[in-house]
C-alpha cells in the first residue's frame, strides 16, 4: 500500500481558511471555482457537518457568499478529482485500489465566534481507494462521480478517485507536525522524510509536501512508512 497526500480547500492564497474549534472539530471550506463558473455548489449551499440546519457563511468572506466553490473532495459519496495532466499533479495518476489518499487542509482556530489566527496544516480525512481512473464518459460522470466538482462543472476528462466504505472525514483534525511526519512518512524515493531548511512549522515548508498548480488540487506521491 502507498499513501498519497492531496492539499485541498481554502489556503493562504485565498485569504481565508477553514475553521478549527477548541475540541479539534472543524468545518471544511472548499476553494473557489476557477474561471467564473456559474453552475455548481455555492458557498451558500454548504452546510455544517455537525448541524445541517446551519450554513457555513460565517466562515466565508462576504464577497464569496454567492460564488461557486470547488467542493472537492466531497465526503458524501467519497470522491476526489484532479486533471492529472500537469507535472505537479500527474503523480496522483499512479494511485491504485488498496492505496490511501489523505487530505491536507489549512485550518484556522476560532474561539467565541471569531477568528483566532495561526492557521496551520491538518489532516482532515481520506479515501481508502477502490477506484482510480481517468473519467471521460457521460455515464461515469453521472454515476459514481455525479457529486464530484469536476463532473459538475463539466470537465471532459479528469482523474477520478473513489473510496470504499472505509473512507472517512475525520471527526477531529490531526495536526501534521514534523514529529508525526518523520515517524509516518517516507519520501517518494523511499528515503527518510526530508524537511527543508530545518523548519518545524508546516506552512513554511508546505512546498516539501505539495507543489501548487492552478487548480489547487495538489498531490504528491509518498511511500508509506
Amino acid at each position: 500500500m502507498r499513501v498519497y497526500l492531496a492539499n485541498v480547500e481554502a489556503n493562504s492564497a485565498h485569504r481565508f481558511a477553514s475553521p478549527l474549534f477548541k475540541d479539534g472539530s472543524f468545518e471544511f471550506i472548499p476553494i473557489p471555482e476557477n474561471g467564473g463558473q456559474t453552475s455548481g455548489v455555492r458557498y451558500s449551499d454548504l452546510r455544517s457537518h455537525y448541524d445541517p440546519s446551519r450554513d457555513l457563511l460565517p466562515y466565508v468572506p462576504p464577497r464569496l457568499h454567492d460564488a461557486v466553490c470547488h467542493n472537492d473532495p466531497e465526503f458524501e459519496t467519497f470522491t476526489y478529482g484532479d486533471n492529472g495532466e500537469t507535472p505537479m499533479s500527474s503523480g496522483l495518476t499512479g494511485i491504485q485500489p488498496g492505496d490511501a489518499l489523505l487530505f491536507l487542509a489549512w485550518l484556522e482556530p476560532w474561539a467565541d465566534g471569531k477568528r483566532a489566527g495561526g492557521a496551520r496544516v491538518y489532516l482532515i480525512g481520506g479515501l481508502s481507494v477502490d477506484y482510480a481512473e481517468f473519467v471521460t464518459s457521460q455515464s461515469d460522470r453521472r454515476g459514481r462521480f455525479a457529486k464530484n466538482a469536476h463532473a459538475i462543472r463539466g470537465d471532459e476528462r479528469f482523474f477520478g478517485v473513489a473510496g470504499s466504505s472505509r473512507s472517512r472525514r475525520f471527526r477531529r483534525a490531526v495536526p501534521l507536525t514534523r514529529d508525526i511526519s518523520s515517524k509516518v512518512f517516507r519520501a517518494a524515493d523511499g528515503g527518510p522524510w526530508r524537511w527543508g531548511g530545518g523548519k518545524s512549522n508546516l506552512p513554511t515548508v508546505l512546498r516539501d509536501l505539495v507543489a501548487e498548480h492552478s487548480d489547487a488540487d495538489d498531490a504528491v506521491l509518498l511511500a508509506s512508512g
